[in-house]
């Protein structure tokens, strides 16, 4: 490339990412993003509050905007609409990067997929993981050609495949109680101890054995060539990435957001018709004498890579040897909804933590026998709904809780 054709492009660079941030800035300003001052939420009444600008709080404020004359606050603890889907431009690549890792958008459901075609265009894509084990680029999940490389077999048929997994797995007299038991009776000792064992114990902080079934059971396995994480009917990313989403589904006369807000620092004031609690719900409870649920939670390190194509062989790579401190490896390039192909790329490397954002609620049985307490205490709110991941304290992917939203709005409305 001659170097007035580099700056013309890096002009013309420059003006998206201009346009891009002066898009978001107007939006907050006029479009129902107003962040509202406390004086303001103090003296008006709201027919519904939502707490939380994330997936679940979006869908319930579009429902209600889109079907009544109802007045909405979406309270947002963050400085950005979008939950943990928000996606922004990198100021130094021109990436379209997702601040809190990937999101790869695909369901089973068809009410699901109709819904959220009303926001944006979406680009079809399969999304291909890798895992690094033993100094290989293997396919994950588990299939004919992950067995073949990390143990130098020449399987070549499903039925030779059946034979080498029922060989391997461990059978047991019972139903599989935990994660470990699960993974053993399905890919058996080795690729437990290989890759899932390890992983689990970097994500999790616990033994797969002190971990319920459902953690595990999640992770499927393949008697084929299949290489595709997912396998549901509809796979695919925005095309203008996931917060232009968000922004759409709150552009309304009558949503008012408020950011940067703390709900318990403004609760005692609110007047609200009904509550959307989005959060998690122990801490809606803090002061009612329980102990708090555990959460795992995820720390991120953005990484540039100045002129280079791609710096792995897929948009994301899990690393699951105890001997690295991170789980994954997330490259944005890979993804299709880019803006323009850059001659940079970023890397965001993800690990687990017991502190910061909840994230991921750790299923075991301690934490859903406290759960059920404070599920007690939910049901005798009287125009107080708790909704989503946090609030139910369970993982839903993303089409779950867009279903689990749309459910919550016709049950309550």
């Amino acid at each position: 490339m001659s170097q007035t054709k580099f700056w013309h492009l890096n002009s013309i660079l420059n003006i998206i990412r201009f346009i891009f941030g002066l898009s978001l800035v107007f939006w907050i300003i006029f479009y129902g993003g107003k962040n509202m001052s406390q004086k303001e939420i103090r003296n008006e009444k709201f027919d519904i509050c939502i707490v939380g600008a994330g997936l679940s709080g979006a869908v319930i404020a579009e429902r209600y905007a889109a079907t009544s004359n109802k007045t909405i606050l979406v309270i947002e603890k963050r400085n950005h609409i979008g939950g943990n889907c928000y996606d922004y431009i990198d100021n130094e690549t021109g990436i379209r990067v997702s601040k809190y890792g990937i999101h790869i958008f695909h369901t089973n459901y068809e009410h699901v997929w109709s819904y959220v075609q009303q926001f944006s265009k979406w680009i079809p894509f399969e999304f291909k993981v890798q895992s690094y084990v033993q100094g290989k680029h293997v396919p994950l999940p588990v299939n004919i050609d992950t067995v073949n490389s990390l143990f130098g077999l020449n399987i070549t048929t499903v039925k030779q495949m059946d034979n080498w997994l029922e060989n391997e797995q461990v059978h047991f007299d019972h139903a599989p109680s935990n994660s470990e038991e699960v993974a053993l009776s399905r890919v058996g000792r080795k690729l437990y101890e290989l890759i899932f064992k390890p992983y689990t114990i970097k994500q999790w902080n616990k033994s797969p054995a002190e971990l319920d079934p459902s953690v595990l059971a999640r992770i499927p396995v393949r008697h084929d060539w299949e290489n595709r994480y997912f396998t549901d009917a509809h796979q695919a990313l925005p095309a203008n990435g996931y917060t232009y989403i968000f922004q759409t589904m709150l552009h309304s006369k009558n949503i008012k957001v408020k950011l940067n807000t703390d709900f318990f620092a403004v609760k005692h004031f609110l007047q609200c018709g009904k509550t959307y609690f989005t959060g998690p719900i122990d801490a809606y409870y803090s002061d009612f004498g329980l102990k708090p649920l555990e959460y795992r939670s995820l720390m991120f390190k953005r990484v540039v890579i100045k002129n280079i194509d791609h710096h792995q062989p897929t948009s994301m790579v899990t690393h699951p040897s105890i001997i690295t401190n991170y789980t994954r490896i997330i490259e944005y390039k890979w993804l299709p909804n880019q803006l323009y192909k850059s001659n940079d790329t970023v890397l965001l490397i993800e690990k687990s933590s017991d502190h910061g954002e909840p994230y991921y609620p750790i299923p075991n049985d301690d934490n859903k026998i406290l759960y059920k307490k404070y599920q007690a205490l939910a049901r005798k709110e009287h125009n107080v709904y708790f909704v989503g991941r946090l609030a139910n304290y369970k993982y839903f992917n993303m089409d779950e809780a867009i279903k689990n939203a749309l459910y919550f709005f016709n049950r309550t409305r």
